[in-house]
C-alpha cells in the first residue's frame, strides 16, 4: 500500500512520518556530535538524502523511529571516523565549564545540570541508553537497535547506567547535605 506522501525511492516512508520524528532526531544528531548546531545540521541533511535517495532503505523490520535514529547513528559514527581532530576539539569545548548559576529562580536549571553532568560521567554505551530512554522516548528494544547491540546488552547498559546515576547523585545529594 502505496500512501499519497511516501517517498519515491522509499515507499514505505511517509514524509509526514519524517515531519514528526524531525525535533527528536535532531535533538539524537545534537548529542552525536557534541551539541554543535552547524555539524548537526549536517548530520540531519546528510540522513535525510540517505532516506529519500534509497540508500538508507526502509525495510519495516523495525520502526521508523528506531530506522532513522539508526540512519542517523550510523552516519555520526562516519563522520567521526573521518573527522577525528575535529571531533575532539568539539567535545573539549562542548564541555567546558559552565558558570555557576545564581540562586535567583534557576534552581531547576542547576539541578539539571548537576543531572547532566552525571549523566556525561556515564561511559559511552551507558550515556546513549540513558539519551535515547529518557530523552528521545524510546524502548530499550528500540535504543539497543540504534546503538547497534543486543537487547540482552542493552538492558544491561540501561541497568548499570541507573544504579550509576543513583550512587553519583546520592553522593552529591550527600555533599549537598554536608554544605
Amino acid at each position: 500500500m502505496r500512501e499519497h506522501d511516501a517517498l519515491e525511492h522509499n515507499p514505505q516512508v511517509s514524509r509526514k512520518a519524517l515531519e514528526a520524528l524531525h525535533s527528536q532526531l535532531f535533538g539524537w544528531a545534537l548529542s552525536r556530535c557534541g551539541f554543535d548546531h552547524a555539524t548537526a545540521e549536517d548530520l540531519m541533511q546528510q540522513a535525510y538524502v540517505e532516506v529519500l535517495s534509497g540508500r538508507a532503505r526502509f525495510d519495516n523490520k523495525s520502526t521508523l523511529k528506531t530506522f532513522v535514529f539508526g540512519v542517523v547513528q550510523n552516519l555520526a559514527r562516519s563522520r567521526f571516523r573521518r573527522l577525528a581532530v575535529h571531533m575532539r576539539l568539539i567535545k573539549t569545548y562542548a564541555n567546558a565549564p559552565v558558570d555557576e548559576v545564581t540562586n535567583d529562580g534557576h534552581e531547576d536549571h542547576h539541578e539539571q545540570r548537576r543531572i547532566w553532568q552525571a549523566v556525561e560521567s556515564l561511559p559511552r554505551r551507558q550515556r546513549d541508553i540513558t539519551e535515547l530512554v529518557f530523552c528521545r522516548d524510546m524502548t530499550i528494544e528500540e535504543a539497543s537497535a540504534v546503538m547497534g547491540v543486543s537487547l540482552g546488552s542493552g538492558r544491561v547498559h540501561y541497568d548499570r547506567a541507573k544504579k550509576a546515576l543513583a550512587r553519583v547523585l546520592a553522593g552529591l545529594q550527600t555533599k549537598e547535605t554536608l554544605t
